[in-house]
């Protein structure tokens, strides 16, 4: 029969150097290659047992792998706020200054920039950037869209406001990447209650259509019509971005009958699929171009 692996206590649920426990006699390297346990980075490994996240991988990173000036950012620093979505195994985004000697590292996304101590803060016993920091870095280094993606989230769970990234920006006027982080504040919007609706919203607008409003209330005669995802009430035209929840019969019911209510009330309504996003975007533009121009 197999032997069992070795697992001594002081290893279990712990993430650990490999460095350490050899020379603390815990483990032999061959015992380190068992299925006892799991290779986080190169030299890093974790108890088997442990579903190992992406917020342990930024665990791992900070505590064994970053030097003291560096720390956790952009992406990987939103998902430890709860913002955006990252796989477990996707690379951890990190921050470090250019006068370091830093990488590359197999499963880090290194950035090599300056980053003032008082940007850095400690948050679930891991280091990284502070949200306007954060918020900074996003748009440096994602697309305008996914930028503006995690920055309204940012702002939805109140881990920054616009006015305060809005004076961050500007406090760095005439940097490299002020541009970038002015343009992607004027995007955001607080109302936003998906990002699916974000990036339908801020790639109307880089397609040179007039900002909406989103979540707009629809009234008549004071009393609550409808709510739609984005509209510009002056001219009576909305659209509503059909999700995967749409697919349910019951759903859908609910959403033409209030959308029916628009009509009756002389809106036009356009409908837009993650489909039609994918493949047919510039179409879709053309028709809601022509709908405002109908109206304008």
């Amino acid at each position: 029969m197999p032997k069992t692996p070795r697992r001594p206590a002081p290893l279990r649920g712990k993430i650990f150097l490999a460095r350490e426990v050899i020379a603390a006699e815990l483990l032999t390297p061959t015992e380190l290659r068992s299925a006892a346990w799991r290779p986080l980075f190169r030299g890093i490994y974790a108890d088997a047992t442990l579903p190992v996240s992406h917020r342990h991988r930024c665990l791992a990173a900070s505590d064994h792998l970053l030097p003291p000036e560096g720390a956790i950012a952009g992406s990987s620093a939103a998902s430890l706020y709860g913002v955006g979505s990252l796989a477990d195994t996707d690379p951890v985004e990190v921050v470090a200054p250019r006068a370091v000697r830093f990488g590359p590292v197999a499963g880090l996304r290194i950035h090599l920039a300056d980053v003032p101590p008082d940007e850095i803060r400690t948050h679930g016993g891991i280091r990284l950037t502070t949200p306007p920091r954060t918020c900074w870095d996003l748009a440096q280094w994602l697309d305008p869209v996914e930028a503006v993606v995690l920055l309204d989230q940012m702002v939805q769970r109140r881990l920054v406001t616009v006015p305060a990234l809005r004076a961050y920006a500007e406090n760095r006027a005439g940097r490299r990447g002020h541009r970038r982080m002015s343009r992607a504040v004027d995007l955001v919007d607080p109302a936003a209650e998906s990002p699916q609706e974000t990036r339908l919203r801020v790639r109307l607008v880089l397609a040179g259509l007039p900002r909406p409003v989103a979540q707009f209330v629809v009234e008549r005669a004071g009393a609550f019509v409808a709510r739609v995802d984005l509209a510009w009430p002056e001219l009576r035209v909305a659209v509503e971005y059909d999700g995967v929840w749409h697919a349910a019969e019951e759903q859908l019911h609910r959403d033409r009958r209030r959308l029916n209510k628009l009509l009756g009330s002389d809106w036009i309504v356009l409908h837009v699929t993650a489909k039609r996003m994918r493949e047919d975007f510039d179409g879709f533009v053309a028709e809601l171009r022509a709908a405002l121009r109908s109206r304008s």
